[in-house]
């Protein structure tokens, strides 16, 4: 009887072992290729006017700092 207990406790460690690997196996497989994208979609934003290098104060003429109306 122990030997039958031994033999079928090795059995499932064996058991136990192998489909430990085999799914970790699997798990490390490459990764899919990302979707090709044209080069208009690429380029989108390259004709976004740049921010003005230079401040604009004028827009700060007579004093207008404060907070927007009604609120």
């Amino acid at each position: 009887m122990r030997k039958t207990f031994a033999i079928l406790g090795a059995t499932l460690i064996a058991a136990a072992t192998i489909q430990t690997a085999a799914a970790s196996d699997r798990h490390h497989r490459s990764k899919a290729q990302p979707a090709p994208i044209t080069q208009s979609v690429r380029d989108s934003n390259a004709f976004w006017p740049s921010q003005p290098t230079t401040p604009d104060w004028q827009r700060y003429a007579n004093g207008a700092l404060s907070a927007p109306a009604g609120r």
